[in-house]
């Protein structure tokens, strides 16, 4: 059984071992060490990288012997003597995310009941999922502010953050925040006064070295509470990053970071004020130039004019032109806009004294090329190619 030397010391990044054992599977090889103080995947917390004799470790994991296996790029020698090197920014990150996730936890379980079920390290952002009284599954900004402050007060003061094998009866009379999932050989971690659970990971030993611990998201996950968190200099780089698009942003509008979201808000109301402007300027211009044009359009055998057009604006202008052709006499409107780089919306209507069907006009031509949408028989709308505008037209003219 290969002795875990991660247990002892977090911190320790080079070691000596013997190789007990190495198989090639599937274009790797995979070593089995005497002693190792690479991490295996577990219990959300990703393996360490590093080397083996130069050999790049790309992979460790607790195989179905219970024993930690290595996969190398380079073959290793049963019996030969290796020295490893753990990748140590990749093993502090992990430290500090999991570091992180028990003081989130711990904070939510003192807080709010809450019972935290999982946790995930990705290269990106941490999360943790919670099962929170009453089946709960968001929180307030007050509540997220209250979590942070619990879990940063205590990083500021450097609480202490211990792991160690405790005996059988001491065990038994531990304040663990949860019981145990193993039965036997229960490794404990504790930080400060009031976090302490059963956990086989990696931890600083110190708070005060996570520097920063940043809740950036909640969201229901599968029935329960979804935690986003970033810890460490996970936490100083998204800050940094934050810092410096914020400050471009305020530049770009000649205004302090702290007055953005006012000069967002203006602006948006400004844009919502000249896109009505502009669509109110693109229906005058449609309806001048098609009610100009409207005695020389293409007509069917009863004198029904059919109008066909793609014009510039969205649905909305589509039915509001459509809507003033019709109030003419024998009046057909077919209106397209463009939708993307090869879609298009579309809103087909008819005057009352026209008994063309426009639903199904419009499903008729639409589903062959695509589209969809449908209607009643004096108002239809969808969307799809544009060739459904053309392919209306000759459905009725032809």
């Amino acid at each position: 059984m290969t002795e875990r030397l991660y247990y002892d010391d977090a911190y320790l990044t080079e070691f000596d071992a013997r190789v007990e054992a190495c198989v090639p599977r599937d274009g790797a090889y995979h070593a089995r060490l005497d002693r190792s103080a690479f991490y295996p995947t577990s219990g959300g917390q990703p393996y360490d990288t590093g080397t083996l004799n130069g050999a790049a470790v790309t992979d460790v994991y607790v195989g179905e012997d219970g024993d930690v296996w290595h996969v190398l790029t380079q073959p290793l020698n049963e019996g030969e003597a290796v020295h490893g090197v753990i990748d140590w920014p990749r093993r502090f990150d992990h430290m500090q995310q999991h570091a992180g996730d028990h003081m989130i936890a711990s904070a939510l379980w003192r807080h709010m009941g809450g019972v935290t079920i999982g946790l995930h390290v990705s290269r990106e952002v941490s999360t943790i999922d919670v099962a929170m009284p009453g089946g709960a599954t968001h929180l307030t900004e007050a509540e997220i502010a209250r979590i942070e402050d619990d879990v940063n007060e205590r990083i500021q003061r450097d609480v202490p953050i211990r792991c160690w094998f405790p005996s059988e009866d001491e065990l038994k009379v531990l304040p663990l925040r949860k019981p145990p999932t193993v039965a036997e050989h229960v490794r404990v971690v504790a930080i400060g006064e009031d976090e302490m659970v059963a956990c086989g990971g990696t931890h600083p030993a110190t708070a005060g070295q996570l520097g920063l611990v940043k809740i950036t998201g909640v969201a229901p996950a599968r029935g329960k509470l979804r935690v986003s968190f970033l810890a460490g200099t996970r936490a100083f780089n998204d800050y940094r990053e934050k810092y410096s698009l914020s400050t471009q942003a305020s530049n770009l509008l000649s205004t302090s970071v702290q007055n953005l979201p006012s000069q967002l808000a203006s602006l948006q109301e400004q844009l919502r004020d000249a896109q009505a402007a502009l669509n109110r300027l693109r229906r005058d211009a449609a309806l001048n130039d098609l009610c100009a044009g409207f005695d020389a359009e293409p007509a069917l055998p009863d004198g029904t004019r059919v109008v066909a057009r793609m014009l510039e604006g969205d649905a909305a202008l589509l039915k509001e032109v459509a809507s003033q052709l019709i109030r003419r006499k024998r009046c057909v409107a077919l209106l397209g806009a463009k939708a993307g780089p090869e879609g298009a919306v579309f809103v087909f209507a008819r005057s009352q004294d026209v008994d063309i069907p426009m639903g199904q006009l419009f499903a008729g031509v639409a589903r062959p090329l695509g589209g969809k949408g449908g209607g009643r028989p004096d108002f239809a709308q969808g969307g799809g190619p544009a060739a459904i505008l053309d392919a209306a037209v000759k459905r009725l003219l032809n």
